[in-house]
């Protein structure tokens, strides 16, 4: 059991990476659209490239997406507007003609029963307009369309023309008056109708809708069918015209029946496989050739999860709507990943992320191509990402590649570009306005995966920043030791091809443990006054020390990156304090080392390494008396062998032929430090 858990607790981090491994598959395979994957590979305008292909089943034909909308139009255009009937209307119009009558014909005018025929004649006509309907005159429709008209349970088909408006009562009114011969009675009439008639037929836009949609509803996604056996398209025949419609048909109907109940478990199984294939490969890629990374299962965690995000995203958008995916700004995350890492781990995953994407997309080829093109212009135009600049021109030319690739795929499936879609350029343009969020991402990163990128050091490499502030107040001296320190590191790092801005944040750090006892270091001591006279050996290498241990304090209070940090820790490695090592040894020869020796750990990454040599360079250089040319050359040479004999290199990924470059740079800035000259003879 004990053997057990000491295995378990050596091997934590592999188990980790695989526990995130796992559970990165399961999230991405079900992540992934259900439904299954078309065998075959086509692409509209090219020629087949496999054998003659069969029917392997029934299937029908769908229709292609204008054809679905030109029947909805035709339906909308030929669909009858319906038309609600108010018979209610029609007996308070009466009523209202027998309560206001009188007021317009008087009994004192007519003689025997000749008023009541005249009324009568009124109820005649009343009784005509509402048998047709009277409709408002503000309702645009020509006279023969048709429309239905709704009284009570009972609905019939008419001619708009058939109902009366308003506007046409006169014309009524005149014509009825003339065949009942009471043409003399036309202006009371108009006048007592004008007033009592309203319109009892009105135009129905709820139920007009709901019957339309009805209507809509029932236009079939299908046309015709392909039998069994048939013959759909031959080895070197072009697709094209009904056979590209009959193999997209094919695809859906496949994809629909391959993904059912008997083949979901074999179909998410081989998902698996591919998915963690992929995976797999990012694991190797990043053992072999990013070590430094794959033990840092915070690093391996964060480029997993930019995975995720990045198909979570992208399979969200294909469920809601298949024609934005190219807003998904995929470019992001090598974007993000180099910001971090570096170009060729952004490059790889970015790849690797794109081929698990082409499962899911339509038309695979295109969209890999496209995004594989721009994720390498992302990686070859994004320099310099602390300049704000540099982004906006690389979002821009991102974009542009876009729309090139996109505008050779059209032009090579259609032959054309009569009948592009513009709004696709729209998307592109959208994908580049949101590929803009890499700026407040990388700062999210930072603080949820405790990461730094080149815009974090470059405000930390300001020396008007609060702690360098009060490192320049408290240990001037320090403070200058520190930036001399930050010059060689750069130079060095540059030449190597290191990360010269975090060397160049770490040397300027590096030493913040000092201020806690300024007057303890040389640098500072601005007097003949040292007050290690007072102190012991022992004391005087305890203070000396612990300058390592209140500097990583003093940064964790202060919320310095984790990486800047490992500086503070290694810039002295297990090396000793040997001036008052040899100082306590000449006082008594039984002396514990320990009591001398710094904490460590020794330095393991170039950056680290570089401070190491610098450090010691600068610092010690301050004792040479009249220096020269053999002097600096002999002086940097025992400085950095004596590191490499007491093993300080040795869990750094450095090589000797980058040491000796190192030391060549250190000798030119020494020298050039000490304004040396050559001497000619006279």
């Amino acid at each position: 059991m004990k053997n057990f858990l000491d295995n378990l607790y050596k091997n934590q981090s592999l188990i980790y990476k695989g526990f995130l491994f796992i559970a990165t598959i399961i999230l991405v395979v079900y992540l992934f659209p259900k439904g299954g994957k078309f065998k075959y590979d086509f692409q509209k305008g090219k020629l087949w490239q496999y054998e003659t292909l069969y029917a392997p089943f029934d299937f029908a034909i769908y229709k292609t997406d204008e054809e679905i909308k030109n029947d909805k139009a035709a339906i909308s255009a030929n669909h009858p507007d319906y038309f609600k009937y108010e018979a209610a209307i029609k007996d308070a119009v009466l009523h209202g003609y027998d309560e206001k009558f009188s007021s317009y014909f008087s009994a004192e005018d007519f003689i025997d029963d000749q008023l009541n025929k005249i009324q009568g004649a009124g109820v005649e006509l009343l009784n005509r307009i509402y048998d047709k309907g009277v409709v408002q005159n503000n309702v645009d429709y020509k006279e023969d369309k048709v429309v239905n008209v709704v009284q009570g349970n009972e609905e019939k088909t008419v001619l708009y023309g058939s109902f009366v408006k308003l506007n046409q009562l006169d014309r009524m009114i005149n014509s009825f008056l003339s065949e009942k011969n009471l043409t003399s009675y036309k202006d009371r009439f108009n006048s007592l109708y004008f007033d009592i008639i309203q319109p009892n037929v009105f135009f129905d836009s709820d139920l007009t809708q709901k019957t339309l949609e009805r209507e809509l509803a029932k236009v079939t996604t299908t046309r015709g069918n392909v039998d069994k056996g048939k013959r759909i398209i031959a080895k070197g025949e072009v697709v094209e015209g009904e056979k590209y419609n009959i193999l997209n048909s094919l695809r859906k109907e496949y994809q629909s029946k391959l993904w059912n109940e008997n083949n979901y478990n074999w179909i998410v199984f081989g998902y698996t496989i591919l998915v963690g294939l992929t995976l797999f490969m990012l694991l190797l890629f990043l053992q072999k050739y990013r070590p430094e990374v794959f033990v840092n299962n915070n690093k391996v965690t964060f480029i997993f999860f930019n995975i995720l995000v990045m198909i979570f995203l992208t399979t969200t958008i294909v469920k809601f709507n298949v024609q934005y995916v190219y807003v998904v700004p995929l470019c992001i995350m090598p974007l993000i990943l180099k910001a971090f890492f570096d170009p060729r781990l952004g490059l790889f995953t970015h790849v690797l992320t794109v081929l698990l994407l082409g499962f899911i997309v339509p038309n695979s080829f295109e969209y890999v191509f496209l995004q594989i093109i721009a994720g390498i212009v992302t990686i070859q135009t994004i320099s310099e990402l602390h300049k704000r600049a540099n982004l906006f021109i690389s979002v821009g030319q991102i974009t542009l590649v876009y729309i090139i690739a996109y505008f050779a795929f059209y032009v090579i499936h259609e032959g054309n570009f009569e009948n592009i879609h513009w709004v696709t350029f729209g998307l592109f343009v959208l994908n580049g306005l949101a590929t803009l969020a890499a700026f407040p991402l990388i700062y999210i990163y930072e603080k949820l995966f405790s990461l730094v990128s080149d815009v974090s050091l470059l405000e930390l490499s300001d020396t008007n920043s609060r702690l360098l502030k009060e490192l320049s107040d408290k240990a001037p001296g320090t403070f200058h030791h520190s930036l001399q320190v930050a010059n060689l590191a750069e130079a060095a790092a540059n030449e190597i091809g290191a990360n010269s801005m975090l060397v160049r944040v770490g040397a300027l750090y590096h030493d913040i443990g000092k201020m806690n006892n300024p007057a303890y270091f040389t640098e500072n001591q601005t007097t003949s006054v040292n007050p290690h006279n007072e102190l012991s050996p022992e004391e005087s290498a305890k203070i000396i020390i612990n300058h390592v241990i209140e500097g990583i304090e003093m940064a964790k209070k202060n919320n310095l990156p984790d990486r800047v940090i490992d500086f503070i820790r290694t810039h002295h490695g297990t090396s000793l304090v040997y001036y008052f090592y040899r100082k306590a040894y000449e006082l008594e020869e039984n002396v514990n080392k320990e009591d001398f020796q710094y904490p460590g750990p020794i330095p393991f990454s170039k950056e680290t390494a570089i401070l190491m040599m610098s450090d010691s360079v600068e610092a010690a250089s301050k004792s040479l008396k009249n220096p020269t040319f053999s002097t600096i050359n002999d002086f940097v040479d025992k400085i950095i062998n004596k590191q490499i004999d007491e093993d300080q290199f040795l869990n750094a990924n450095i090589t000797f032929k980058e040491i000796q470059s190192i030391k060549k740079v250190l000798k030119q800035k020494l020298t050039n430090i000490y304004h040396l000259r050559i001497e000619y003879p006279e």
